[in-house]
């Protein structure tokens, strides 16, 4: 028997804003509104959207140590930054290096490390990290309990400030604060997935439907627009991000991915250490690289990918029409033996297509602009 998607806090808001849904990680959200996918896009690049992404995991690893356990197992170093920032890390499997998840760590302090994995990979995180954790240490799953929003695009502090939140904090750095007396203890993060300037509100369920008001009112002067998770997609496609499914899996491994700037190559431990030394100092067989079509094609994933005709050499692992390019782009794990300006055919409904190839991202990004 199947299980129905889990309904996240807002779900009632999105009816109410007419949202067509889809399942992501198992949970039933919001995949665009009737605003429509460009628009919602188009809003955040040029002004302010407001995502949902209550469906992300969250799991905090606390006792004496606990930062200390996080930078033994998961591939960043906790050294390179500081209590009150956040840091993208990847877990990876112990043995073959390939990437059970891409995540958030925010770091409260040496005995508080919260998490942040994708839906559909938290309670595989959370079973290899409570498995791991020496007496002392315990990994607690609060997936289910809080909201995730994010207020993304240029006139996302604006916003903010209209409500009483802090901002201007430094990129990759969280704050806690209050809505009011009722509503508090809410993590206001620097963090996004859509290149632009923009935040992550963490809070508790009971808080999230006054968090959504309170912004999309604030919003209104702005044009401020509910994005569901298709503009996510293009958004984070043209930064050239990777999806956990798609782009990165048990599969790919983080010099594949080129995310060797998220492994602390310096420690002396973390899970999958020697598979991914080994394989960087011989060097990748493949590699994810952008392509971006010369013509009118539209990339999709599974779609193939050739370096002459009929002679296939992978599949289009992530692909769309980039609404600020007004073109299609897309990623795929491409054989390093491939020139890296070389052009590819994609198989787009049995028409060759010809795409160019390039290192993402595909737009400038703001994100870290102060």
């Amino acid at each position: 028997m199947t299980t129905p998607p889990k309904l996240g806090p807002l779900h009632d808001r999105h009816q109410a804003l007419g949202a067509k849904f889809a399942e992501f990680g198992g949970w039933s959200m919001p995949l665009e509104y009737p605003s429509g996918t460009v628009k919602e896009h188009t809003a955040v690049r040029e002004s302010v959207g407001v995502f949902d992404v209550s469906h992300l995991g969250k799991a905090m690893v606390t006792g004496p140590g606990a930062s200390d356990f996080v930078n033994a197992t998961l591939s960043n170093d906790l050294a390179k930054i500081r209590p009150g920032k956040a840091q993208y890390t990847l877990c990876c499997d112990a043995e073959t290096g390939g990437i059970v998840d891409d995540l958030i760590i925010y770091w409260h302090d040496d005995e508080h490390v919260l998490l942040v994995p994708n839906a559909a990979n938290t309670a595989e995180v959370v079973r290899r990290l409570a498995e791991a954790a020496p007496a002392g240490i315990k990994v607690t799953d609060h997936h289910d309990e809080y909201a995730v929003l994010a207020v993304q695009g240029t006139k996302s502090d604006e916003v903010l400030d209209a409500i009483g939140l802090p901002t201007g904090h430094e990129y990759m750095s969280f704050v806690e604060a209050d809505l009011s007396e009722e509503h508090t203890g809410i993590v206001v993060c620097r963090t996004g997935y859509t290149g632009e300037r923009g935040y992550e509100l963490i809070a508790r369920n009971e808080v999230a439907g006054a968090l959504w008001d309170r912004i999309m009112e604030a919003g209104e002067p702005y044009g401020i627009l509910a994005c569901g998770l298709g503009s996510r997609d293009t958004l984070r496609t043209e930064m050239g991000y990777p999806l956990h499914g798609q782009d990165i899996s048990l599969d790919v491994t983080a010099n594949q991915a080129r995310l060797g700037w998220a492994v602390g190559w310096k420690k002396s431990e973390f899970w999958g250490r020697e598979a991914l030394l080994a394989e960087k100092e011989a060097g990748p067989k493949r590699l994810l690289r952008g392509l971006v079509a010369t013509g009118r094609g539209i990339p999709r994933p599974g779609m193939s990918v050739s370096l002459v005709p009929d002679v296939p050499l992978c599949e289009i692992t992530s692909g769309t029409f980039s609404p600020t390019l007004k073109k299609g782009i897309g990623m795929a794990l491409v054989p390093t033996l491939v020139n890296p300006e070389a052009e590819l055919g994609v198989d787009i409904r049995g028409r060759r297509e010809i795409f160019q190839l390039t290192q993402p991202p595909f737009v400038d990004p703001s994100v870290k602009e102060s």
